[in-house]
């Protein structure tokens, strides 16, 4: 098959996905976030859910979702549509993130609670994967999401602690540690995850610090990808790094005892979510 036909199918996947997203109403990180990696993704019909609306209400800087201090109220019926869109594309790998939303008592959870288990109900075999905010390390709001039995837990600590007051000032680089510890001992058999981006101005030593924290608190896989100023208004790259760096820190992380790493210029948490877990069961 030639390139230009190939690209012709490509095309066409997309735009039918596009519709069907805009149909349902279903947002995803994708596109408010402006990923990479949709065009590639989408292409082959996978997304990562946005819930709880698509706009946040923390002030991150590297990230291009809509931010206001007073979001849309919740959506009841997202759950349902969700499990039925899931359904509908056959995914047998389904993530599942949202915004931040610090207005509301939970911070969501009941939300994630309910897609949890409106995709279990629908497709039962489905490996379910949530990236969660830090919920402000409210336990009963993460034992709501546990309980659910989602099979990975992801939270990411997003960059090194000396970065945090710059690239995410609303978040505490201990909290979102303590969150993955807790998961973890609060559900040993769930997989912890986290992920973090490398290019903002943070140290080799520092990128080291970070792997050996995770891995104290036992979270099982690690991401590391390039930030990529998605706008003009975002936060500038301070450094490219080379495709022979991400093999180092692959290499650090695995020697670490990590069950899986994913490390390269593109790599995002949730970009090739499924593979990364075959990884961990092969």
């Amino acid at each position: 098959m030639n390139t230009s036909v190939k690209n012709k199918i490509d095309l066409t996947k997309i735009v039918e996905l596009n519709a069907l997203l805009n149909k349902n109403r279903i947002h995803t990180v994708c596109v408010s976030a402006r990923c990479p990696n949709k065009s590639e993704c989408f292409g082959k019909k996978t997304v990562t859910f946005l819930i709880l609306g698509d706009v946040c209400t923390r002030h991150c800087r590297f990230c291009s979702v809509k931010k206001e201090s007073a979001p849309t109220r919740l959506d009841n019926e997202e759950p349902g549509r969700i499990a039925e869109f899931v359904k509908e594309l056959g995914l047998e790998h389904v993530v599942i993130t949202s915004v931040t939303r610090d207005d509301l008592a939970d911070g969501g959870a009941s939300q994630f609670a309910k897609t949890i288990q409106a995709v279990r109900a629908n497709v039962p075999t489905a490996i379910i994967e949530v990236l969660a905010p830090d919920f402000q390390l409210d336990q009963q709001a993460l034992n709501k999401v546990l309980t659910a039995r989602p099979d990975i837990i992801n939270h990411n600590v997003e960059t090194v602690p000396r970065l945090y007051s710059v690239v995410r000032p609303e978040a505490d680089y201990q909290r979102s540690l303590k969150v993955l510890e807790y998961c973890k001992q609060k559900s040993q058999k769930t997989i912890t995850k986290s992920g973090f981006m490398l290019g903002l101005g943070e140290e080799e030593k520092e990128v080291v610090a970070v792997l050996q924290d995770l891995r104290k608190i036992n979270c099982d896989v690690v991401v590391l990808g390039q930030y990529f100023q998605p706008t003009k208004s975002n936060m500038p790259v301070e450094r490219y790094l080379s495709r022979e760096e991400f093999k180092k820190y692959e290499k650090i992380a695995q020697d670490m005892g990590f069950l899986a790493v994913a490390s390269g210029p593109t790599m995002r948490s949730s970009y090739l979510a499924k593979e990364l877990y075959k990884k961990i069961k092969s």
